[in-house]
């Protein structure tokens, strides 16, 4: 009765003149809040409404949110509309079911898990890098463990589809509905990549909605015992769009971290988990970036290096992709190894560790290791695969699962602190 009267009340129907109404490429995230959720979704017509209809156990609810006119900056200027519309206050450790669309068409029934209330649950990750809508070998395995409820959040590392604006952002249409069975289950958390540039980074800014009002560029979130934050690496390569959200990303993160690390939310919150595109360290044979890098050391004659920033704020873990495999770091900073202890590397560690995990798989492949693995390089593999996070408030527990090899577990760490915060040595 309540959704009859809400379609009622918009008036008489409108006659049906919609043929591209339908609503795919669903997917969402989290908003300002974990218990708030934002959904998302395109049509290829004006639907001149935008609705979600979603309850505990049946369609009992309802909420209106609104389209964006997205063009294309291709030859054809291809028009998509994007939905959005947030679910505000939902309740904690709830599974709720929704659909979305609007009077010309509606989706089929999804569902997701609000994560519990409070700072002491465990968080569960998938991570991955450069995925693409082609040779997508890990797409399968995301899937099943998404659909068995295995995450609660997925952090995508930048590259999206290769690329979301090729054939006029057909590709991009296609990538969005392959993570569809993935995305519309678990907040799909994203940064940018190189890959995004086109148009000035059009075709992710449009597609997808992270918190934070920066158009999903730079944001960050809380989640349990964990800071996350999300940066864009590619405003150090990319001058043409303009340096002044360099300076504005810069001055956010400082301030950010500064939040942070007050002492009430670094109790509450002891981790601190960043994520960016191009990797401070590598040691892959194929990209000039392992040899020079902007974020860490800073752009010539400007600075604003981002390295010094994880020693002042403790960040604890950095998350990299880019390159096509997985490489995971000694504590590292400055280019010396900060190990806690021979015995036990990860616990106390007096460095951030850095994790490269770009091997979801696309059609540019493999990226390859240079013969010499540098004294810093603790693991490193070519395979496909995607990387599992485990975050508890004594620990962090990564695991890099290989696709290759049916999902194999190559390789795992533990990381331990019993305190947190700047790093301190010369």
């Amino acid at each position: 009765m309540k959704l009859l009267f809400f379609f009622l009340s918009l008036g008489a129907a409108r006659a049906y003149d919609c043929p591209y109404c339908q609503p795919e490429q669903v997917h969402i995230a989290f908003g300002e809040k974990p218990n708030d959720i934002v959904l998302t979704w395109t049509t290829f017509n004006d639907t001149q409404g935008s609705y979600a209809t979603f309850g505990k156990e049946q369609l009992t609810d309802q909420v209106s949110g609104y389209s964006t006119l997205f063009r294309d900056g291709g030859q054809q200027r291809r028009e998509l509309y994007i939905h959005r519309v947030t679910l505000p206050g939902l309740d904690y450790d709830t599974t709720y079911v929704y659909n979305v669309g609007s009077e010309f068409g509606m989706s089929e029934r999804f569902s997701f898990h609000v994560p519990p209330k409070g700072n002491d649950i465990k968080v569960r990750a998938a991570i991955y890098g450069d995925m693409g809508n082609k040779n997508a070998h890990s797409l399968s395995y995301l899937q099943e463990e998404a659909e068995r409820g295995s995450f609660d959040l997925v952090l995508h590392v930048g590259d999206f589809a290769y690329d979301m604006h090729d054939d006029d952002a057909r590709v991009g249409d296609q990538f969005m509905r392959q993570i569809q069975p993935i995305a519309s289950l678990v907040p799909y958390m994203t940064c940018p990549g190189n890959h995004e540039e086109k148009y000035n980074f059009s075709n992710y800014r449009a597609r997808f909605s992270m918190p934070g009002g920066t158009e999903s560029m730079f944001y960050s979130f809380d989640l349990g015992p964990v800071h996350f934050v999300s940066i864009s690496t590619e405003y150090y390569y990319f001058f043409q769009w303009g340096a002044r959200m360099l300076f504005e990303q810069f001055a956010w993160l400082q301030e950010d971290l500064t939040n942070a690390n007050q002492p009430k939310n670094r109790a509450e919150r002891p981790w601190i988990v960043l994520m960016g595109h191009r990797p401070m360290y590598c040691s892959n044979s194929d990209d000039i970036d392992c040899s020079f890098e902007y974020t860490r050391r800073g752009i010539p004659f400007i600075g604003l290096s981002l390295e010094p920033l994880l020693k002042q704020y403790g960040v604890d873990v950095v998350i990299w992709a880019h390159e096509h495999s997985y490489e995971r770091s000694w504590p590292l900073y400055d280019g010396k190894v900060y190990n806690g202890s021979l015995d036990h590397p990860y616990t106390n560690p007096g460095a951030p560790v850095h994790i490269v995990t770009g091997s979801a798989g696309c059609q540019e492949n493999h990226s390859l290791f240079n013969a010499t693995r540098p004294g810093w390089s603790a693991f490193r593999t070519e395979a496909y695969g995607y990387t599992r996070l485990q975050a508890e408030r004594a620990q962090l527990y990564f695991e890099q699962v290989d696709v290759e090899q049916g999902g194999k577990v190559v390789d795992r760490f533990r990381l331990v602190k019993d305190r947190h915060g700047a790093y301190h040595y010369d």
